[in-house]
């Protein structure tokens, strides 16, 4: 029996966007200077605004982190410091308590295995508390400049949009993201996608009309009917 258009649309595979070269020309000229909106001055204060990103706007763990950072300059005075003080200077960020105790965990665990030193492996720095593999590879790109892709909601729904992947998770979209991006080119690659994330290809309501990759975007026509 011969199949409906409907049937034959669902079992057609999805096709990477052969204009990924193109998007990727794109961003590497106009988002040259594209950087991390995090406010941090060592690697310390890096995790420790990393984690407390998750789910929440950096905006918001700016505005928390000054005098978290004054108070707890390092990891050996964060270590020593109870639930109760952390959890007052960071409640206002979203799920304070996990966030409290990832802190804690993970300053402990640099001073007691990485002579409080933040580590510059991916691996190693999945092992500290409250950091996982997105958080370790935003680290790991800014700080030492290893050639990984930190894959959050922002990239990953990018990502989908451009044609640039279809995995379902954000593993999967790391591992098509590498098979496109240029080693050299993959820690920046993670701030191009983002900021596009933030403020052009907005989860609800992208804007299209101002996106500077719209021609080659295989969603830009969908998004605009």
């Amino acid at each position: 029996m011969e199949k409906s258009g409907k049937e034959r649309k669902a079992v057609k595979r999805w096709r990477r966007n052969r204009n990924a070269g193109e998007i990727l020309a794109w961003f590497r000229e106009n988002m040259a200077s594209a950087k991390s909106e995090l406010n941090y001055t060592n690697p310390f204060e890096l995790v420790v605004a990393v984690v407390l990103s998750a789910q929440c706007t950096d905006k918001r763990v700016n505005m928390v982190t000054p005098a978290l950072f004054e108070r707890f300059p390092s990891p050996d005075s964060l270590a020593g410091a109870s639930f109760e003080e952390v959890y007052e200077y960071i409640k206002s960020v979203s799920f304070p308590n996990n966030k409290a105790r990832h802190l804690l965990g993970m300053a402990k665990r640099l001073v007691e295995d990485f002579g409080s030193q933040v580590p510059s492996t991916v691996e190693e720095l999945e092992t500290l508390p409250g950091v996982g593999r997105k958080t370790a590879n935003v680290v790991a790109s800014i700080i030492y400049g290893v050639p990984v892709i930190a894959v959050d909601t922002h990239v990953f729904r990018v990502s989908h949009r451009l044609g640039f992947s279809n995995g379902k998770t954000p593993l999967e979209v790391e591992g098509d993201l590498n098979e496109i991006v240029p080693l050299e080119e993959r820690a920046e690659a993670h701030h191009w996608l983002i900021l596009h994330g933030r403020y052009v290809c907005v989860a609800r309501k992208p804007k299209c009309g101002s996106c500077g990759v719209a021609k080659w975007c295989p969603s830009a026509e969908v998004q605009a009917e």
